[in-house]
């Protein structure tokens, strides 16, 4: 599979410092331009590099690490997203109060979904602050915790051996209408660091 990270900030960094110590390739682009992410992605090089974002979009798995209100200018460089997974990584988040945006009862994974005509779309990697996301995910206790949800059960997988691969120990929750709604900014599951002791294969369902 190949990997690109949509976003520079704290939550595109920490997940290009994950893709670096896993030794996996993968690269980032913002809308700034490759020049931009020198200094930032240095430490990471070769495995992780900068890239054109038109050029990102030839990944097989897309990471969205930019701000909520950002999303539809990413979506708006394709017109069909047909075969791409496509990784919720945003939190629905009103500034500057801090709470969850009012979407009308609707996941905010739902939200991303009906702007990326035809991607499969996963809850993924939005839960931990980036500070802890970034950190070393394999604990002497365990793994630490990556929830995932999606209504495409092979995506769900695809996202889920990422996770895996990265150092961490998934959940597959099921749906965004259900999983979703628990991972996104403001349910239960946000912002907790969560240790899983002993995962089987890596991956539960």
């Amino acid at each position: 599979m190949s990997y690109a990270i949509i976003g520079s900030g704290a939550i595109g960094g920490a997940l290009a410092k994950q893709f670096a110590r896993s030794k996996i390739k993968a690269v980032v682009a913002n809308r700034r331009g490759p020049a931009s992410l020198g200094d930032a992605l240095q430490a990471f090089a070769p495995t992780v590099s900068a890239a054109e974002i038109t050029d990102a979009m030839d990944a097989e798995v897309i990471i969205l690490a930019v701000p909520f209100g950002a999303v539809g200018e990413v979506a708006k460089l394709r017109n069909d997203w047909t075969g791409k997974i496509v990784v919720d990584a945003t939190n629905a988040i009103e500034f500057p109060s801090f709470k969850p945006l009012d979407l009308g009862g609707q996941p905010s994974s739902h939200v991303v979904a009906k702007q990326f005509k035809g991607a499969k779309v996963v809850k993924a990697f939005n839960t931990l602050p980036a500070a802890v996301l970034a950190d070393e995910p394999r604990r002497s206790e365990g793994h630490r915790t990556i929830f995932v949800s999606g209504g495409n059960a092979d995506a769900n997988e695809k996202v889920a051996l990422l996770a895996t691969l990265l150092g961490f120990s998934p959940i597959i929750l099921g749906r965004l209408e259900e999983g979703g709604l628990l991972q996104q900014f403001g349910g239960p599951l946000t912002m907790h660091s969560l240790i899983h002791s002993n995962p089987i294969n890596g991956i539960e369902s």
